[in-house]
């Protein structure tokens, strides 16, 4: 990768957040552990795909051997913050069948009938792919925190709940990388704007999104208090300055990397001599 221009700093060092984070302090157009141009980041993108599906075919094919590693991203953010881009961008390299990817919705009355995460723990990957959740739990400690549409004693318990729930899908083998898109309110506007612009984007537009605008405060101090509480070890937070959509994609691509290289794949060992089956084919 010659002239490619990389990470001076690795995303999950630049943006893993630590004692004292502070989100207003984040400057949403910043490109932590990162110099290039827009450009370079376009290029990285593009130059570390193949390293990226090779990492997934290794996890794939563990699992076809007993292997019980997995990946779950989560992504959260306020609408327009480019989850559905980084999808698309970062994810595209992968095989499509070892992928699981989720789009939580508003909760049917079925899953409302149930304590928050059961709808949740239903959509986890299974042992080798790897699982994308376009929101997730977090919602029940965001939207309902602001809207008061839980009690803070039901938020506070729920906050334990999510980080026994992610304590053990970490125990079972399971990687998880949570990412917060960061994006300014005015930034935010100017997406709207943009997609009010464009035919093509107008379905993508929805009237409720001006609506939670006027909570922005609200929703950003909700990010806050759920970082602070659900940070932990077995499944930490990295916050991403989302303003500059190139930037968000190469670091979320490097933060998944990251985490599957953390699991040490290996190509599963062949259960045959090699050789003998090398002859056979020859002779067929």
């Amino acid at each position: 990768m010659a002239g490619v221009v990389k990470f001076e700093q690795h995303a999950s060092e630049a943006l893993r957040i630590g004692k004292g984070f502070s989100l207003a302090k984040v400057d949403p157009d910043s490109t932590p552990g990162y110099t290039g141009s827009k450009t370079d980041g376009q290029q990285l993108l593009a130059e570390l795909d193949d390293n990226l599906a090779e990492l997934q075919e290794k996890l794939f094919a563990e699992s076809r051997f007993g292997g019980t590693k997995r990946i779950l991203l989560v992504l959260q953010a306020m609408d327009t913050a480019g989850k559905g881009g980084i999808v698309n961008h970062v994810m595209a390299p992968m095989d499509p069948q070892g992928v699981q990817f989720k789009a939580f919705k508003a909760p049917t009355d079925e899953e409302k009938s149930y304590d928050f995460l059961w709808r949740i723990q239903k959509e986890v990957p299974a042992a080798g792919m790897v699982g994308i959740f376009d929101r997730s739990h977090y919602e029940d400690v965001l939207i309902h925190k602001v809207h008061s549409w839980a009690t803070p004693a039901e938020i506070k318990r729920r906050y334990v709940a999510i980080n026994e729930f992610e304590s053990r899908l970490s125990d079972s083998g399971t990687k998880i990388v949570k990412v917060m898109l960061y994006i300014s309110k005015d930034e935010q506007k100017a997406r709207l704007l943009a997609r009010l612009d464009n035919p093509a984007k107008h379905w993508k537009y929805s009237r409720g999104d001006i609506d939670e605008r006027a909570f922005w405060d609200d929703y950003m101090a909700a990010y806050q208090a759920a970082i602070d509480e659900t940070n932990t070890a077995a499944a930490p937070w990295h916050v991403i300055p989302a303003n500059k959509k190139w930037y968000a994609r190469i670091a979320v691509q490097q933060l998944v990397m990251g985490a599957m290289s953390e699991l040490k794949l290996e190509w599963p060992k062949a259960e045959f001599d090699v050789d003998i089956e090398r002859a056979l084919v020859e002779k067929s």
